[in-house]
């Protein structure tokens, strides 16, 4: 019983452990429509009236950040959760894999 409870609470931590951004960019449909969490630095981005985008790069690769709860100033260090979208286009310009953010943190 002890080694289930064990086994359940590592599947459990795994889970709210961030991914790596090159993991996500080598395989997207493995991720897609999955809720995943990342953590960088915000390279680019843009805003208006609490929407738009961001990129993060975490050392390991980038990728663009679709916000509908504001967005993170250039240089900031985030947290990002939400889910993974192949092929989104911004302004009408593909930028491939997007994570589409159910919440973000500013550390």
């Amino acid at each position: 019983m002890k080694l289930a409870i064990v086994g359940l609470a590592a599947i459990l931590l795994a889970g709210c452990a961030p991914v790596t951004i090159s993991r996500i960019n080598a395989d997207p449909s493995r991720f897609q429509n999955k809720t995943v969490t990342v953590a960088g630095t915000v390279t680019n981005s843009v805003g208006a009236m609490g929407k738009g985008g961001y990129e993060v790069d975490d050392g390991t690769g980038k990728i663009y950040v679709i916000s509908g709860k504001g967005v993170p100033s250039r240089g900031s260090h985030v947290e990002v959760t939400g889910r993974v979208s192949p092929g989104v286009e911004v302004l009408g310009t593909p930028v491939g894999v997007a994570i589409r953010e159910s919440d973000h943190k500013v550390k």
